[in-house]
């Protein structure tokens, strides 16, 4: 087993990824023997990880940087870097690795103070590492400031510094930014791959395996969520009874206001366990007293983190309910995909009886309004409209449509 056997559908990428690893590995080697560089080499300084929502780009970047702080001993002996056990690869899997250092947003934007202390970090060496990473989970969310502040540290790199860029597309990253990246596109795994992955790696029974897969069209988490927690079948089972209930004005908002509890709910339960872990540990740091009495001079550094907190249960909140309007948008592509005959699979045969009353109830046009609806809901939530306002929106124009 290495640290590319849990990529999905990733073969090719997965070669390119070990070969520039391999490479990363002879420039380490060579600089601490004093040997001269090898002539040619497949790696570089910054990357940039694109592909469409589930495909593994965070997934992938870490994989890489786990291969990039192997520390094998079956290295020395002709062995590919990025073994999947030792502490350099285990450390950077798991996210405790003190010279793989990642930035995801915590609310709709990496904003430049989140940005600051990792930019001074990138121009140092490794701690006790191999390499000095910077992962960018979520580089689509850079603002003006905290990618101008990107840009500087990879336009002048410390020798042994990567930055990992993970975005849905070239188009979301800065120009400049992604002109100096080496650039990786990841595709879609197919539902028979996402299928075997659930099956093999999570031990989840073929048929409910086959059923996430399918469901989620490939999505490697969402299909890993939904195979491993019934609270999250129930949800979606729950979202997919929606189209049926919209046959009056007050369905409609009742029906959105229970769509945007339930992203508030779901929210809170990711955010409690989180947040109170790191409460703690700060506390811990801050040197709080018996009794959890702070020292005096901290309280600005609490209230940063609960600022920190509240960006990210909001955002928390809209990517809830993004995943419940991503399932209403695949359940009519299946609608409009029986009225028009299509040979396509669909996506949610377990509520095919709802998919075939629709597709005789209505037309294709109709169809394609509800969804042009929902896209018009996902981007209000983008623009910070209030999430109950957008979703009344959406769910009278899916009665009217």
């Amino acid at each position: 087993m290495t640290v590319w056997d849990d990529l999905v559908g990733q073969e090719r990428v997965s070669e390119q990824l070990d070969a520039a690893a391999r490479d990363a590995d002879a420039l380490v080697t060579a600089a601490a023997t004093d040997a001269p560089p090898p002539e040619a080499s497949r790696m570089t300084h910054a990357w940039l990880f694109t592909g469409p929502p589930g495909a593994g780009r965070n997934q992938t970047a870490r994989a890489f940087a786990a291969a990039l702080q192997c520390v094998s001993p079956d290295r020395a002996l002709g062995g590919a870097p990025g073994c999947g056990f030792c502490d350099g690869c285990h450390t950077a899997l798991v996210g405790t690795h003190a010279d793989v250092t990642t930035v995801a947003a915590v609310g709709t934007q990496i904003l430049a103070d989140d940005m600051r202390d990792t930019v001074r970090k990138s121009f140092t060496s490794p701690a006790n590492g191999r390499w000095q990473i910077i992962l960018v989970e979520d580089a689509e969310r850079l603002n003006e400031k905290s990618a101008n502040a990107v840009l500087k540290a990879v336009e002048e790199p410390a020798p042994r510094t990567v930055w990992l860029l993970c975005a849905p597309s070239l188009e979301d990253v800065l120009p400049t930014i992604r002109s100096r990246c080496r650039h990786l596109n990841l595709s879609t795994p197919s539902v028979d791959a996402v299928a075997d992955m659930l099956v093999r790696r999570e031990g989840i029974e073929p048929d409910i395996a086959a059923a996430a897969a399918r469901a989620t069209q490939g999505h490697v988490d969402r299909a890993r969520r939904l195979a491993t927690d019934p609270a999250a079948r129930e949800r979606r089972a729950s979202v997919l009874r929606l189209p049926l209930r919209l046959g009056e004005v007050g369905a409609c908002l009742k029906a959105a206001q229970e769509l945007v509890d339930a992203a508030a709910e779901d929210a809170k339960q990711l955010a409690e366990e989180i947040d109170a872990k790191e409460t703690e540990e700060l506390k811990a740091a801050l040197g709080a007293a018996q009794g959890g009495r702070m020292p005096r001079g901290t309280a600005g550094v609490m209230k940063d983190l609960e600022d920190k907190q509240k960006r990210r249960r909001t955002r928390t909140q809209r990517d809830s309910l993004d995943l419940a309007l991503t399932d209403l948008t695949a359940f009519y592509r299946d609608v409009l995909a029986l009225q028009l005959g299509s040979r396509i699979a669909l996506a949610n045969m377990d509520a095919e009886d709802a998919l075939e009353r629709l597709a005789r109830d209505s037309s294709p046009e109709s169809t394609l309004r509800r969804i042009e609806a929902i896209a018009a809901c996902r981007d209000a939530l983008e623009s910070n409209v209030a999430p109950l306002l957008a979703v009344e929106a959406m769910t009278m124009a899916l009665r009217a449509g």
